[in-house]
Order: C-alpha cells, then structure tokens, then sequence
C-alpha cells in the first residue's frame, strides 16, 4: 500500500519514460507524420493511417527496451566487422 501512495513522488515507470523518449524521437524524426506535399512529381504515395501506428508503436517498443536496459545487440556486430 505505501507504494501506490509514494508513486507520484517522483518516481517514473519505464512506460512513461519510454513514452516521453518516443514523443521526442517521433518529433524530431518526423515519425508518424504525413509526407509534406511538394510540387512535382512524387513516387510514392502518401502512407496510410494504419501506417502512420505501425511506425509509432514500433518506436515505442525500441524505446521501451532501450529504457528497460534491453538494448539492440546489433551496435557490437558493428563493432565486430571493423
């Protein structure tokens, strides 16, 4: 019971932390965005809303293991090849 009550005390569960990382890297990445329109010609077509989530709710799952602690094991391959 004395956890609940000492929760908002600063304290901050991965989620919320992973949702704030994923709001700052979809903003500044344009994730989830509409493509901007621009004259002349454009290849390929505007994604679709269901794309748009997709995109989002990947990113919150990276976010959310690089939060966690459970980084991507491809940096030391890179590492590796050099």
């Amino acid at each position: 019971m004395d956890a609940l009550s000492t929760a908002g005390l600063g304290a901050r569960r991965n989620e919320d932390i992973a949702l704030d990382l994923m709001k700052f890297v979809a903003g500044t990445a344009g994730v989830g965005r509409p493509a901007a329109p621009s004259t002349g010609f454009t290849g390929t077509a505007a994604p679709k809303p269901e794309e748009h989530v997709n995109q989002l709710l990947e990113l919150y799952g990276r976010c959310l293991k690089a939060v966690s602690g459970q980084g991507s094991s491809k940096a030391p391959e890179k590492e590796a090849a050099k």
